[in-house]
Order: structure tokens, then C-alpha cells, then sequence
């Protein structure tokens, strides 16, 4: 049943509880935005107030020739000041991307009760979530998004359990993306001198998740979010956005050609590319030389926007600290040994507030 879209209670039920989704509400014809849906003045996200980033992507295959070491310092400074990055020739088939998003679209443009089977407290898989907002209990205001998120365990689990509109390639991009990620790991720890092999590689990213995100179109884009600010909580982030934009990212020092200190800056989409960015976990692990990025997501007014993270991160299990290579350069810790699964209760536990999680484990 509809909801009175002036009735916070029973919107709330519709849209969270009954798995409706944001695109469930919108269907229905909007031309406000509901209440709880309004953020409070000092979150929401002033288009004119924000720069863009006219920075060239990096172009990741030219690690291959007498670039090499010009293309590694590259993506160290921009670990080290932004924390995102983008990249082109990254490996991963453009075709492959582009019918990432259809498929998007194509799992997100279905009856709301298709999609509702996957919500968390009845979905048939512990390794499928479908959901609204981030922590829709807490929230004082809603977040403009809809997901589904999909973990990964191994092939033959993903082929079987994850949605069957999106499984085989949401499988194929994570699988075609792990060569890039293993080389920017090689680039950014060979940096803080530690050389990887297998197991270092699966401490730091045992732990993988797709999402799909999906942005209803917006009554009025200026009094809501589709993401408040927050930064990942793990290893590296690596998303395809598509052509309609909104993602911005918080200066946290003056960086020249980007911004000031604690301005937003627009990552505009390039066709093509992925946008990388650097999370919580290497944050820590780096004892805070490279920067996990505060960053947001702006709503639209003109189309549905879609975006297609990959989440790397450590097991639950594993224990991270600052490396001891890094620790006795810089003197000290900056943050104390954490069992990653505390890191993530934590982080899961609480609404978006830019980078107040890393607080769990800083000295």
C-alpha cells in the first residue's frame, strides 16, 4: 500500500521495511521531497561552492614503458594527497563496463518486490543485501540511494547466489579488475617498503563486495544527498560511475591546481575510466601517508544515475596496524592494532560523519 508521503512513520515502512526503495517512492509521483528525506542545511551539497577536478586521468598502461616511474609517482602523490585517483587503460574492458550498467539499471528497473526478496532479515543468501540509505534506522535524514550488495566468496557461490540479473557480470568486472588492483597495491606498499606476495596481498584485500547503487531521479537535488559524507572502511575503492555525475570529494590539505583546505571538489565522469580511491584500512596501515577520501554523492533532477563499487578490504579476522617499515621512519604510531571486524562493526554501526570511524583506532 502507498504511504501518505507526509507521514514519516509509514513512509519510513514503505520504503525501508517493505523494500520499496527510494525508486519505489519516486514511481509513485513525486513533486517534493518528503520530509525525512530533507538533510539539515550544513550537509547538503552546493553545487556553485564546489570545483572540479580537470586533473588527466592516469593511464595505467604506461607502467609498461620508459613511464614507468613517472606513472608510480603519480599515483603515490595522489594516494598521499586526495586519496582518488582515476585511471584509464586499467585493463578492464570498456563493453564489460558499459554493460555494467545496464545491468544496473536492469536489476534496479524491476518490480520492487523482485528486488525485496534480498532484504536483509529474509534474503535466501547471507551473501546478498538489498537496501535503502546506510544506516536507515539512525539516520536524523535519509540518503537518496538504493543498493544491492554482493559478496564474494568464491566463483561457483557468486554464480548461484548473487542476482541472476547482474551475477555473471558483476563477477567478470570483479575478476578483471584484480590484476589492476594488485599493481596499485605493489605501487603503494612498494612506496612504504614492503614487498608483497600472495599472502600479504590476501591480508590486505581477503575481503571483496560489489555493490550497485541506483540514484532515483530528485524533486529538488538541493535539500538531499544520495550519499552523506563518509570515507571506506577498506583497502582500496575501486567505482565506475556513469556519464550524469555528483561524486565529490573533501581537500583535507591545500593541493595545488585541486583546492583549499576542506573545500569539495567535483570527480567528473570520464568515459571509460575507474575512479580509485584509497580507504580506512591503508589509511592505518600507512600510519596516515595515504589519505582514506571524505567524499559525498549529489543527487539529480534530470535522469537516474547508477554507480558500481568494488569494496577490497581485509578478512574480518585480520589484524591491522601501521607497518613497522613505516612506524620506525615516522617515530611513532599514529593509530593502535585493531582486529578488523571490531573496525567494521563500528563502522556499519553508526551513521555517515565523514571520517569520525578512523577516531576507533587512532592513538
Amino acid at each position: 500500500m502507498a504511504p501518505g508521503l507526509d507521514d514519516g512513520g509509514s513512509l519510513f515502512n514503505f520504503v525501508v521495511r517493505d523494500g520499496n526503495g527510494v525508486k519505489g517512492m519516486v514511481d509513485l509521483g513525486l513533486l517534493t521531497v518528503p520530509k525525512p528525506y530533507v538533510q539539515p542545511p550544513k550537509e547538503r551539497i552546493d553545487k556553485r561552492m564546489a570545483t572540479r577536478h580537470e586533473g588527466a586521468p592516469i593511464d595505467l598502461s604506461r607502467l609498461d614503458g620508459p613511464d614507468h616511474d613517472e606513472v608510480v609517482k603519480e599515483i603515490v602523490m595522489a594516494a598521499e594527497t586526495l586519496g582518488f585517483f582515476q585511471l584509464v587503460n586499467h585493463g578492464v574492458p570498456v563493453d564489460l563496463l558499459e554493460s555494467l550498467k545496464d545491468a544496473a539499471h536492469d536489476f534496479f528497473g524491476q518490480p520492487s518486490e523482485k528486488k525485496a526478496v534480498y532484504r536483509k532479515e529474509v534474503s535466501p543468501s547471507p551473501l546478498v543485501k538489498y537496501g535503502t540509505s546506510f544506516v536507515p534506522e539512525k539516520e536524523k535524514a535519509l540518503e537518496w540511494k538504493d543498493y544491492i550488495s554482493m559478496i564474494y566468496t568464491n566463483d561457483a557461490e557468486a554464480l548461484q547466489q548473487w542476482p541472476k540479473e547482474c551475477r555473471e557480470v558483476a563477477l567478470e568486472y570483479l575478476k578483471t579488475s584484480m590484476t589492476m588492483v594488485r599493481r596499485l597495491l605493489e605501487i603503494l606498499m612498494g612506496n612504504l617498503g614492503v614487498e608483497l606476495d600472495d599472502t600479504k596481498i590476501d591480508g590486505l584485500i581477503g575481503m571483496k563486495m560489489v555493490n550497485m547503487n541506483f540514484y532515483p531521479t530528485c524533486p529538488d537535488p538541493d535539500l538531499t544527498v544520495g550519499v552523506g559524507r563518509h570515507s571506506d572502511m577498506g583497502t582500496l575503492t575501486i567505482l565506475l560511475q556513469d556519464g550524469i555525475g555528483g561524486l565529490y570529494v573533501k581537500v583535507a590539505e591545500e593541493i595545488a591546481n585541486i583546492g583549499k583546505k576542506g573545500e569539495w571538489v567535483e570527480i567528473p565522469p570520464v568515459p571509460g575510466a575507474l575512479v580509485i580511491n584509497i580507504g580506512d584500512a591503508l589509511q592505518i596501515l600507512s600510519n596516515g601517508k595515504y589519505k582514506s577520501a571524505e567524499h559525498r554523492v549529489r543527487t539529480t533532477s534530470m535522469k537516474s544515475r547508477v554507480s558500481v563499487p568494488i569494496f577490497t578490504s581485509p578478512r574480518p579476522s585480520e589484524k591491522i596496524a601501521p607497518l613497522p617499515q613505516v612506524v620506525e621512519k615516522d617515530g611513532m604510531a599514529c593509530y593502535r592494532e585493531v582486529i578488523f571486524g571490531d573496525y567494521m562493526i563500528n563502522f556499519f554501526g553508526n551513521v555517515h560523519d565523514g571520517k569520525k570511524p578512523l577516531e576507533f583506532a587512532q592513538i
